[in-house]
């Protein structure tokens, strides 16, 4: 290995800490030594804090450096042991501190060290040890962990005075955490182990300040809120009360089940009617012959001549080489046309197939709205079908397309579908506005209704609500809720007014928990990106410390 000594610079000079002499600097192929020693001629004992001159003995101390033109650094530094001054002092000798260039017993250097946590905190442990790696200041990925979640987020300097609050799951279902976030910046405070109203409080009171906190409408955070800052106004926001209102209505949609058969089916004769009518005045054409089958019926054609050719030939006394040779075919080829007394058909006409049986119950599945194939499939073969599922696709194919199958299967005349609004559909038609309707769903829920006085009335104000909470009205939310008494919507409106105060806020105030969503979706990034290491001490370190 070469070996270089490189002169000692000013432009050097200035990238090694001013606490260190430079001697000499070693340069290799790969890496980059640099022999310093300390500037200062005396040392402060550690216990005692008094100086000393007197050098005990010397020894050498190894410290990765920060990167010079694509190679690693090591600093060899000659440090000192001196002896204690205090004759009182429990320490007789001591190793001077480096404490503006490494900790005491560290291997790398504090900027090393800071760039390294830096990488730990961004990209993790695999990740950065990568880049590391490519940048010369190679670490395992062990080390940039350590490195993370050792150095403890620094505190809050100020507490916000607008805070948004919200869980975020560490195992969906299972166990949950909190975020809190300063909606004036949309930077993140702190990360809770919990959910819970307890440590919500603790948190406050440890951080009193708080001014505004907007949360979701759970009970625990309400509760938190009011034992640890009793003082803040709290903000419900209005995604999660728009959200509460839309489950609202779907529960009750799916409580008339029957109601929206009944009309419905009322949709589905009023179809079938007019596709009767529509039908009785169109007059249907045979479609015309694809490419494919034109060039079939050529090629029967050509087939059809040269076999009465054959044929004449052999009817006056031709022998089988001699007609081979005249019609360019072989031999076998020729006996065989022969003795089937006509020209070969290679498509055979269609037989009957086995899906004949079961044509009845897909027919009623498809007029039912069911036109996935497999699952067509899945459902004839619990009946004894024992086809393949390209059989249903084919059928299936041939009544999509009004055309025929390669089965040889022609659609047929089946019932319209329209089948049950039901779930989100069903919520969704009964708030949405008559003019983004089309005309069918129009005929379904002025049916649906005029059934129903008491949906009706219930679907009255809830769009009432809505568009309170979308803030497209001049109502106050006491008159909205007063005026769902006597609605099935009662019991939500009373669940809104234990609620009122922060509900009202949240229509007069302009802070949501959108930007806590944000940073939800960033803490999910970070916790799979961790590859299962994803401790909270260490999620958190990296939540607060990466920026």
């Amino acid at each position: 290995m070469s070996m270089v000594l490189v002169p000692v610079s000013s432009a050097l000079l200035s990238f090694i800490p001013r606490s260190l002499k430079v001697i000499r600097v070693v340069s290799t192929l790969h890496r980059v030594l640099i022999e310093v020693v300390p500037r200062s001629a005396s040392a402060e004992c550690p216990v005692c804090r008094n100086l000393s001159r007197r050098i005990h003995s010397t020894y050498r101390r190894l410290l990765h450096d920060l990167p010079w033109l694509g190679r690693p650094v090591t600093l060899r530094v000659a440090a000192r042991r001196f002896h204690c001054v205090n004759r009182h002092c429990t320490r007789r000798t001591f190793a001077e501190r480096l404490m503006d260039v490494a900790r005491p017993a560290g291997r790398r250097t504090a900027r090393l060290r800071d760039l390294q946590h830096q990488l730990g905190l961004a990209l993790g442990g695999e990740a950065g040890a990568r880049l590391a790696a490519r940048i010369s200041a190679p670490t395992s990925p062990d080390t940039l962990l350590r490195l993370a979640s050792a150095r403890r987020p620094s505190e809050i300097g100020r507490t916000p005075r607008v805070l948004g609050i919200d869980d975020w799951a560490w195992r969906r279902g299972r166990r949950y955490g909190t975020v809190l976030v300063n909606l004036e910046t949309n930077d993140v405070v702190d990360l809770l182990p919990d959910r819970e109203a307890a440590t919500v409080a603790a948190w406050l009171r440890d951080h009193p300040g708080v001014e505004i906190v907007a949360r979701d409408r759970a009970g625990a955070y309400a509760d938190g809120i009011r034992q640890g800052a009793p003082g803040a106004v709290q903000v419900a926001d209005r995604w999660h009360l728009l959200r509460n209102l839309g489950e609202a209505v779907q529960a009750l949609g799916n409580r008339h089940n029957a109601a929206a058969r009944r009309a419905a089916q009322h949709v589905r004769s009023y179809l079938e009617a007019t596709q009767v009518r529509i039908a009785a005045s169109v007059t249907l054409t045979m479609p015309s012959p694809t490419a494919a089958q034109q060039a079939s019926a050529l090629s029967r054609a050509r087939r059809e001549a040269r076999y009465e050719e054959a044929a004449r030939l052999r009817g006056i006394g031709a022998t089988i080489t001699r007609i081979s040779a005249e019609l360019g075919a072989d031999r076998k080829t020729v006996h065989g046309w022969l003795q089937l007394g006509q020209a070969p058909l290679w498509k055979q006409p269609p037989s009957d197939s086995i899906l004949d049986p079961f044509k009845p119950f897909l027919g009623r599945r498809w007029s039912e709205g069911c036109r996935n194939a497999t699952q067509l499939w899945r459902e004839i073969l619990a009946l004894g079908f024992r086809g393949r599922p390209s059989i249903v696709r084919d059928w299936a194919a041939g009544h999509r397309g009004g055309g025929a199958g390669r089965d040889g299967s022609v659609g047929q005349f089946l019932p319209p579908v329209w089948p049950v609004p039901t779930g989100y559909r069903l919520a969704r038609l009964l708030t949405t506005s008559r003019s983004r309707m089309n005309a069918e769903e129009r005929m379904f829920i002025s049916h649906l209704l005029a059934e129903e006085p008491a949906l009706a009335a219930a679907v009255t104000w809830a769009k009432r609500l809505n568009r309170l909470l979308r803030r497209r009205t001049a109502e106050s939310l006491n008159q909205v809720l007063a005026a769902a008494s006597g609605t099935l919507f009662a019991r939500f409106a009373a669940s809104m007014r234990r609620d009122f105060d922060a509900i009202n806020a949240a229509l007069v105030l302009p802070w949501t928990t959108s930007p806590v969503e944000g940073q939800i979706s960033r803490i999910k990034m970070l916790k799979r990106t961790m590859y299962g290491r994803a401790g909270f001490e260490l999620l958190r370190a990296r939540v607060l410390g990466a920026t």
